[in-house]
């Protein structure tokens, strides 16, 4: 395999292939990484989400530091 490449120019081996690898894997690649970016995405908004329930029950329950009977 390493002598079939040595003898190709260098525009072969750098431009030619990949873009051959490309043209025939471009529709596996792009969905694969179509699928990673959705599950980082979805990873993000339940993060997220959750982060706000938490600030969000905190808040109106009292939790936390402060107790609402010492406030008055």
């Amino acid at each position: 395999m390493r002598r079939t490449f040595a003898g190709m120019p260098w525009w072969v081996k750098w431009v030619a292939i990949p873009l051959l690898v490309l043209f025939v894997f471009g529709g596996v690649i792009t969905s694969i990484l179509g699928a990673l970016i959705s599950l980082v995405f979805k990873l993000l908004l339940f993060v997220a989400l959750v982060a706000g329930l938490v600030f969000v029950v905190k808040k109106f329950t009292g939790g936390g530091t402060k107790s609402s009977s010492r406030d008055w």
